[in-house]
């Protein structure tokens, strides 16, 4: 016996998968990035909603906006013979998502680097205050 992906898992079965809360589906439910087949109250997700799942997540975890990750799961939906133009314009995002976060990485180190410093001027301070009072 070999264990099989079913075709469809229920909204319990995705979010087991996936470590997400019924919400977070329903919220892309609802923001069209996924589209459960609906049987009365129950959703039933697709192998393709699986994959369109792995892709949001992903996305966000690289800090793509849900719009980019929309536009990107657009041009898959239209190009289905030819993925280039997908690839091409992930890549374009990525490069621009990876200067923003190389940015945000700079200012933050030198963010660092003033905290750091404040904190050694108020260890200084104490100590030579604590010093002038144990002088006393």
């Amino acid at each position: 016996m070999t264990d099989q992906i079913p075709d469809t898992l229920t909204i319990r079965e995705m979010c087991d998968s996936f470590v997400v809360t019924p919400r977070t589906l329903r919220f892309y439910e609802s923001k069209e990035l996924l589209s459960p087949i609906r049987e009365g109250n129950k959703r039933l997700f697709t192998k393709r909603d699986r994959a369109r799942l792995k892709l949001i997540l992903r996305g966000k975890r690289f800090g793509f906006s849900l719009e980019q990750i929309r536009q990107l799961l657009d041009l898959y939906d239209h190009d289905k013979d030819s993925q280039l133009a997908q690839i091409s314009k992930t890549y374009e995002i990525a490069k621009e998502r990876l200067a923003d976060m190389e940015s945000q990485r700079a200012e933050l180190d030198e963010a660092i680097e003033e905290l750091r410093e404040q904190i050694k001027q108020g260890a200084d301070m104490i100590a030579a205050a604590t010093a002038t009072a144990q002088a006393s």
